[in-house]
This record gives C-alpha cells, sequence and structure tokens, in this order.
C-alpha cells in the first residue's frame, strides 16, 4: 500500500517549479521536459493536489478586477479563543487568505478584498467586530501590487 503523504522529492519539485512559472502547462508538456510518462507526472501531480502541497489557480489582480479597497488586516486575539475567531473568519468571504502567526501576541493575519467603503466598514465592524475573542484589529490598505512572483521553487534545490 502506498504511503498517501509522501514527502515531496525531487521529480515533484520539478513538477512544482514548472507550474510555478506557467500552470497551464499540460502533463503532457511537463513529461516531456523532466523525461518522464504522462501518467507518471498525472499521478503525482494528484498526490500532491490532493495533499495541499500545491494548487492551481488563475492567480488575479484584485484591483484590475474592480475591487476598489485591497488591504491586509492584523487581528489580535485573546490566545484561549483562537479556534472559535479562526472558524469564523474563514466564513467571510471577503478573507481570502488567512494565517495563523507568531511574535507581537497571538495573532492572525488576513489579506482582503472589498468593492468600496461601505464593504470595508461591513467587514471591520460589522463582522470582524462582533467575533468573540478579537482584541484589535490593525487595517493596511494597498495602493499598488509592486512585486508578485510566485515562482519560488521548493526546499529541495540547490543554490
Amino acid at each position: 500500500m502506498k504511503k498517501a503523504n509522501k514527502p515531496v522529492d525531487h521529480i515533484d519539485s520539478k513538477i512544482i517549479k514548472l507550474l510555478q512559472k506557467d500552470g497551464r502547462l499540460s502533463n503532457t508538456d511537463i513529461a516531456k521536459e523532466i523525461n518522464l510518462s504522462e501518467g507518471t507526472v498525472r499521478t503525482r501531480l494528484n498526490r500532491l493536489i490532493k495533499n495541499r502541497i500545491i494548487q492551481i489557480v488563475a492567480v488575479s489582480n484584485p484591483i484590475k478586477l474592480g475591487f476598489k479597497i485591497v488591504g491586509h488586516l492584523r487581528i489580535h486575539v485573546e490566545p484561549s479563543k483562537i479556534e472559535d475567531v479562526i472558524a469564523h473568519l474563514k466564513q467571510i468571504k471577503a478573507l481570502w487568505y488567512i494565517v495563523l502567526t507568531a511574535g507581537g501576541g497571538t495573532g492572525i493575519d488576513a489579506e482582503f478584498t472589498v468593492k468600496s467603503l461601505d464593504e470595508l466598514n461591513d467587514l471591520i465592524y460589522n463582522n470582524l467586530g462582533h467575533i468573540d475573542g478579537i482584541t484589535n484589529v490593525e487595517t493596511t490598505l494597498t495602493l499598488d501590487f509592486i512585486k508578485r512572483k510566485y515562482d519560488w521553487g521548493t526546499a529541495l534545490e540547490e543554490k
């Protein structure tokens, strides 16, 4: 029986690196590039996706898609209520990126996209403001994306 959570190896790393540069590459193109069969690439790619090691999506610029306000939230939380707060945050559509952080107290960082000041007000005061356990929210607005790269490779690569 194969182990489902097999660690990423050098072949997986090559597949990931190629997809980080162009997520539209076909399994056949990847197979040719790294000298494997298409079936092997498909199997490995399915495992990487299933195990949430990678996801293949179209990365968009929310500002160019009409979202007028994009930004970052630093959410300070009472340590004993962190799991409940996370469960609530995951349900808020405007929050597309949520991470648990260390340093400066118990906190969560999140990124958001909204269409208007009214939606931002609703997010901060009506959504976040009513979650028990949140002690403070700091908001930073994104004015422009200067660098957004997703081709950092894997830790298996040599420098």
